[in-house]
């Protein structure tokens, strides 16, 4: 890790360098950005999506002075592997990317499925995460969760008649606020033009899907436990990981923020970046 410490400081995530790390037989493809030395904050990211898939509105702002992680959890983008198909195996792959890059202490900034596997990893690993950030997600074995692949094929075959990207339809309402909305969305993640991550598999994504839907009919987890200072969004009008289960989840975790945007869907922190980022930055450094 020390030989990169000559290195000019990244702070936009367009430019972060593209890294690699093998562990347990499996290589993870990952960037990091921002300076290095203290807690490092790893993203956690959403279903179907690769490293290209992160709001850089979001990252940059994060990174301006902490050491941001983002990476591919085994069978995801460049990573090695195949997909495991329960979440908490996840859980399992992204502690050992972490313990590889030698982490003893981290926050994590999570979305969506990624919040899935950020909280199975809080609760086997309650010493290792120092914050907590779950946006557009939900507990294990919460209302409806099973049903998000229904959802997702729906609307990805919505976005394949007009031709548009499924975020679009999934992450953001389909009126005169989310449409333009999705729509600055979708370019931000086109920033990036050199060294883009390997695009998700079909059969990786049915696979995610697949551990979501298990994750959705088992027995919740005991988030009582959980002490780490931590912050839930979402948007008002979630159709994937429906918004009550962010208000589950504020009530399970005791001390916990909530912030729910007016007006948006799953992708809520995305349409409010500017409202966002900022109580992010300041809950994340406090």
């Amino acid at each position: 890790m020390s030989n990169y410490q000559d290195e000019p400081v990244v702070t936009s995530y367009a430019k972060a360098p593209a890294r690699t790390v093998t562990a347990g037989g499996v290589t993870y493809a990952y960037r990091e950005l921002g300076p290095k030395g203290g807690i490092p904050v790893v993203f956690f990211v959403h279903l179907a999506a690769t490293l290209d898939n992160w709001d850089p509105r979001i990252v940059d702002p994060i990174a301006r002075n902490r050491h941001v992680i983002t990476f591919d959890n085994r069978g995801v983008g460049a990573s090695t592997g195949s997909v495991p198909d329960t979440v908490e195996a996840m859980a399992d792959d992204a502690y050992t990317f972490i313990k590889a890059l030698g982490f003893d202490k981290i926050d994590i900034f999570s979305f969506s499925l990624g919040g899935m596997v950020a909280q199975d990893l809080v609760v086997k690993h309650p010493d290792l995460v120092r914050k907590l950030v779950l946006t557009g997600t939900g507990p294990r074995g919460g209302k409806d969760i099973d049903k998000v692949a229904g959802t997702t094929y729906w609307d990805m075959l919505r976005a394949a008649v007009t031709r548009s990207d499924p975020k679009e339809f999934l992450f953001f309402n389909r009126n005169e606020t989310g449409k333009p909305a999705a729509k600055a969305f979708v370019q931000r993640l086109e920033e990036r033009t050199e060294d883009r991550d390997a695009p998700i598999k079909v059969k990786a994504f049915q696979t995610q899907l697949k551990a979501i839907k298990k994750y959705g009919r088992s027995a919740p987890s005991d988030l009582s436990t959980l002490t780490q200072p931590t912050l839930i969004a979402n948007g008002d009008n979630d159709r994937m990981v429906p918004s009550v289960l962010s208000e589950d989840l504020h009530r399970r975790i005791a001390g916990s923020e909530l912030v729910i945007y007016p007006d948006s869907g799953h992708g809520g922190i995305f349409q409010f970046h500017e409202e966002f980022a900022p109580v992010a930055v300041d809950f994340l450094n406090r």
